[in-house]
Formats: structure tokens, sequence, C-alpha cells
């Protein structure tokens, strides 16, 4: 095969190896030499750099030759963009050895020895009263939980189920339907309104999770937060769109 000069000082190839099940695409510098080649290597693989053997295949997934020079450079090969070289490894280990995470012995330590440790991100947190060591901060922002839910929860006292309301959320226009749960959910925090729209505007059929709240036809039931409903004579409207 004629070996074509290029201008290109990097190249992309793709790396695979007898040790490993993935394969690996990454740039390299066409003036390393075999020998820092492998280096390179080492970590991705996880062979030795005395242990391999490297073969070069086109584009086409075609052998072309190995690279078998030490002090050759890579760009000397006609290695382009697109060509995966592959690592046969002969120092004995076996394929995805590198792979089985289960096979690392772990490194761990308790709750009372980790606490008394002074290089942590806890340690740290503690003595700079940050984030959950912030009492003050802490105090505070529970404080304001609990009067945005007081205040959900006066908001939604006053919407029955089975009322009439137009629901007018930021971002959409106007959309009516009837009231059908009002209160907690498990999905998410605070007071919330199930709605039964009139038209398929909503996001479920009543249920979220695998929990269900309210009964009603798939894309007609939507939940919102009590800020955004009116309750109030709103008849039906009709939009047309169950017969799109």
């Amino acid at each position: 095969m004629e070996v074509t000069g290029v201008s290109a000082p990097t190249v992309t190839v793709f790396i695979s190896s007898s040790l490993n099940t993935f394969r690996s695409e990454k740039r390299y510098s066409r003036s390393l030499t075999i020998a820092e080649f492998k280096c390179k290597l080492e970590l991705l693989v996880g062979s030795p750099a005395s242990c391999m053997e490297l073969e070069l295949y086109g584009v086409d997934d075609k052998f072309y030759s190995k690279l078998d020079q030490e002090d050759a450079l890579l760009g000397s090969y006609p290695v382009d963009d697109g060509c995966r070289i592959h690592v046969i490894d002969h120092s004995g280990a076996r394929l995805g050895e590198y792979e089985d995470v289960s096979q690392v012995e772990k490194y761990t330590i308790s709750q009372e020895a980790y606490d008394q440790r002074q290089d942590t991100v806890r340690s740290f947190l503690k003595r700079s009263k940050l984030g959950r060591y912030n009492e003050e901060e802490r105090a505070q922002q529970e404080a304001e939980a609990a009067q945005r839910l007081a205040e959900e929860k006066a908001q939604a006292s006053s919407i029955p189920v089975g009322s009439r309301c137009e629901v007018r959320a930021a971002g959409q226009s106007p959309r009516r339907g009837t009231v059908m749960y009002v209160g907690l959910t498990d999905f998410k925090p605070g007071y919330w309104i199930g709605v039964r729209y009139d038209e398929p505007l909503g996001k479920n059929d009543g249920s979220v999770n695998g929990k269900r709240y309210f009964e009603c036809q798939a894309k007609y039931g939507a939940f919102v937060k009590p800020a955004v409903v009116t309750v109030g004579d709103f008849p039906e409207e009709d939009y047309g769109l169950d017969e799109i």
C-alpha cells in the first residue's frame, strides 16, 4: 500500500482492544512515535505499553498493517480520520477484566469517622455555615415554605370540587373545565387543583405516576396551582379540537 503525506497535524481514530468490549474515538498528534502513542493508550485500554501489539484498520474496517516500529511516527503510517487502531494485549489479562468494577475493592468510611475529618466538603460547609448547616438560613427557608403552603391551602379551600373554572396559566391561553380534585399530591409538594378540561388540552387522564386522583379521558386532565384557577359561571366552549 502506498503511503501518502498528509498535512493535518492530528488524526481522529477509533481505539479498540482485546481487553475491552467498547470502542473509543480519540484524537492524536501524527508526530507521536509509536512508543509514545502506546504510553497514551495505557490509560485508555488498561494494557501496559510493553505488552501491546497494534494493528491498523481502514475506514472500511479492513486490515492495513501492524504499527510495529517503536521509533516510527504515527503519521508515517496510512492513518487517516475514521481509521481504527486495535490493541492486542499480551500481558495475560482477560477480556473485560478492567470493565468489571464489582471486582474493585472499594474504600468505605463510617459516618462517625467521616464527621471527624477536617478535609471534607461536609467539614467545610459546617465551618462556613453554608447550605443545610446554616441554621438561620434553613429556618428562614422552612418558614417561607410553610407560608407558601398556608397560602396555597387558603386558596384551594375556596375552590370546591365540581365547580366550573377557568385556568389562566402563564404562557397559555385561558382554558375552561371542571374542578375534579383539590388537595395534596404525591408527585409534587403543595396544594394542587385537578381539572378536567372541556377539550383535550391537558397532559393526563387524572392519574400521575400510577396514582389516580380523578377520572377523565386521556389528554383532558391537568394539575395546576390554585393561584391560576378562577371559579365561576364558565359555560363550555367548543374549540373544535375533537375534529382535528
